[in-house]
């Protein structure tokens, strides 16, 4: 993958690339290509996931964290 991608423009590619596959393509080489860069772009999105998947369970903490300390107030 080249340069900055946002993880929606990510799917978006990744979806067109299995309709593409789905469909049929013709030529091996293109196959290989189309799969090469659907897998990048699956392993981004994934990463993007857990990364935020992460970032949410921190956050969600430090709420809980927050809420127990009011009530002991």
């Amino acid at each position: 993958m080249k340069g900055k991608i946002k993880f929606e423009s990510a799917l978006i590619r990744l979806e067109e690339i299995v309709h593409k596959l789905e469909e049929g393509v013709d030529e091996l080489d293109k196959i290989v290509d189309l799969f090469e860069e659907g897998s990048e772009l699956a392993d981004f999105c994934n990463i993007k996931l857990e990364k935020i998947e992460n970032k949410i369970e921190v956050l969600t903490k430090k709420m809980h964290k927050t809420e127990n300390i009011n009530e002991e107030i």
